[in-house]
């Protein structure tokens, strides 16, 4: 359970280039999901044509049933530039993983939620951090996948591709430059190194 944040439509704007597939998680919304934001800013891709399907389900997290469920979808999802994923980090994440050749975009922020969080199987997690980097680094959370949590890079300790702290641990930099590699993006490790912004932990007790 965990409360999302539509990120802003400018940024969105520009994150969203040519064709895009929407996928929608309601999982959650029990708890918090921008719906009524996100289906106006569906509504504009929508009116401006370059929306080439719009799927809603529940618990995208579900890596198996989701790629039941979008089996209908193969056609409009291969002709699309990019997936647009309003959803948390989690479900971000799976999505990634289940398209490793396509653009995921995150057009959400994730939130802390105070309390007892449950248990999860999957073998991705969202920090809840409310500023998501996903977008700068193919889908891969730096945050955790990466033992340090490091947000501008590699620390230069890994060895083989491995954690220099858990050597059973894939080096999740090496991760994300392996996935941007692929698919055309490492013009994205050229970015400004990024500052977490701390401030947004405390964004849901200011509410």
């Amino acid at each position: 359970m965990l409360i999302t944040e539509l990120k802003s439509t400018e940024t969105l704007r520009e994150l969203l280039k040519g064709k895009v597939f929407v996928l929608n998680c309601h999982g959650c919304r029990e708890i918090r999901f921008p719906e009524a934001e996100a289906d106006a800013f569906q509504a504009e891709l929508t009116a401006a044509g370059v929306v080439t399907g719009i799927f809603t389900t529940e618990y995208i997290c579900n890596d198996e049933n989701l790629g039941y469920t979008l089996e209908p979808h193969a056609a409009a999802i291969e002709t699309a530039d990019t997936i647009a994923v309003f959803s948390c980090g989690v479900g971000v994440q799976t999505v990634a993983a289940m398209y490793p050749g396509k653009r995921v975009v995150a057009c959400c922020d994730t939130y802390a939620l105070p309390g007892y969080q449950g248990v999860t199987p999957l073998e991705v997690d969202c920090k809840q951090c409310g500023e998501c980097f996903l977008n700068l680094t193919g889908g891969i959370c730096p945050l955790t996948a990466c033992s340090k949590s490091l947000v501008n890079g590699q620390c230069g300790g890994a060895k083989n591709g491995k954690c220099e702290v858990d050597p059973d641990m894939e080096c999740g930099w090496e991760r994300i430059y392996q996935k941007l590699k692929k698919i055309g993006r490492l013009d994205a490790l050229k970015c400004p190194v990024q500052i977490r912004n701390y401030a947004t932990d405390d964004e849901v007790t200011k509410r």
